[in-house]
């Protein structure tokens, strides 16, 4: 189905980036993954590219654009060129909104440059040991001293967390106060008693680094406090549906990419003589496979259209987080049995999908949350 939501300098844009992709990221694919880290070089390339960051103002490097549809063409050529791992997804779609929105004219002239540049790459820490879609239960502690605040406590699952330099820390400066007692603090690389864990071992996504964090009496000046002190909740609230929306548009890309190389496994394998797509069974299951990645695009657009309108609720980014990534789920596994015993084996590109895939129904809120937070706006 013909997509309508994109003008000419977007194909520009598509170009741009998939070239980024196919010659800065897919040849060292394996080796990423081997490694469970990527290099950071892809980043500098991306920011000279102009990948990164374009929603900052131009004297500090981007382009002042506040454009979804840029941040769906990066994940849409990531997914189709058989990329993996590089961070950018999170530090275009999430990043931005705390960066750029949310901080004051000091802290642009501090952070943006190197943001857009890609020498500072970014993340945000909001999960710990014992909390995760409940921010209201964090237990890490920021107590203001003088000039600074003296931060302790952990953090975990944080995409991007060891090649970071910058960290948008959930903290809670006011213990007693539950969600309004949350605050948010960029803790910096170098910072005296900020560590890095583990860099956890995951089922899928094995380039992306995710990792443990921790604070032991980290001294952050007050200068990096980002937005209201004790307002972090709200801030977080703000932005969590583009990050939702993020996710759906990985969905829908990963999905295409899935049946791709799906059809064209069915087209080239035979059994009993015959190609296996021929077969009715496979040939119903790849209609309907298709047929449902084109609805779920064109939700996912109308969504793009809503945030860029900025009109795109709560819920219906919950909705299409939640659609989204459960359809994703169902068309990743349908292309692994299509592939038969070769969809289990690590170096067909459906095994790492399938893998991949699994983790799009946790993060950003596990589908549980977004049906319970659905199912509130509409009164029950």
């Amino acid at each position: 189905m013909e997509r309508r939501i994109f003008e000419p300098e977007h194909d520009m844009f598509r170009e741009t980036a998939r070239r980024f992709y196919q010659t800065e990221c897919v040849p060292h694919s394996a080796e990423w993954e081997r490694n469970g880290i990527t290099a950071r070089e892809p980043w500098l390339r991306a920011g000279e590219l102009g990948l990164i960051g374009w929603e900052a103002p131009e004297k500090f490097g981007g382009q002042g654009v506040k454009d979804f549809r840029y941040n769906a063409i990066m994940t849409e050529e990531m997914h189709a060129t058989g990329a993996v791992g590089i961070g950018i997804g999170l530090q275009n779609d999430i990043m931005a909104s705390y960066l750029v929105d949310l901080t004051t004219d000091e802290q642009k002239a501090r952070w943006l440059p190197g943001y857009v540049s890609g020498e500072l790459i970014a993340a945000i820490a909001m999960s710990e040991p014992g909390a995760g879609s409940d921010l209201a239960a964090i237990r890490t502690t920021a107590v203001r001293d003088g000039g600074h605040y003296v931060v302790n406590g952990a953090k975990t699952f944080i995409s991007n967390g060891i090649l970071a330099d910058l960290v948008v820390t959930v903290v809670k400066t006011d213990p007693a106060a539950g969600h309004r007692g949350v605050s948010l603090l960029v803790i910096e690389r170098d910072m005296e008693g900020f560590q890095r864990g583990r860099k956890l071992d995951k089922i899928g996504q094995k380039a992306a680094d995710t990792a443990e964090l921790f604070f032991t009496d980290v001294r952050v000046p007050a200068a990096n406090l980002l937005g209201e002190e004790n307002r972090g909740f709200y801030h977080l609230m703000r932005n969590l549906p583009a990050e939702r929306l993020g996710i759906a548009i990985h969905a829908v890309a990963q999905s295409r990419r899935a049946l791709e190389l799906t059809r064209q496994y069915a087209a080239e394998r035979t059994a009993f003589g015959t190609r296996i797509g021929s077969f009715q069974v496979n040939r119903h299951a790849i209609a309907d496979m298709s047929i449902k990645l084109d609805v779920m695009q064109v939700y996912v657009d109308r969504c793009i259209e809503a945030v860029n309108a900025g009109d795109l609720t709560a819920q219906e980014a919950a909705g299409a987080k939640l659609w989204a990534t459960e359809t994703q789920w169902e068309i990743v596994d349908r292309c692994l049995q299509l592939h038969g015993g070769y969809g289990y084996i690590n170096e067909y590109e459906i095994a790492r999908l399938w893998r991949d895939a699994r983790v799009q129904r946790l993060y950003g809120g596990t589908s549980e949350i977004m049906r319970d937070l659905v199912g509130r706006s509409l009164g029950h």
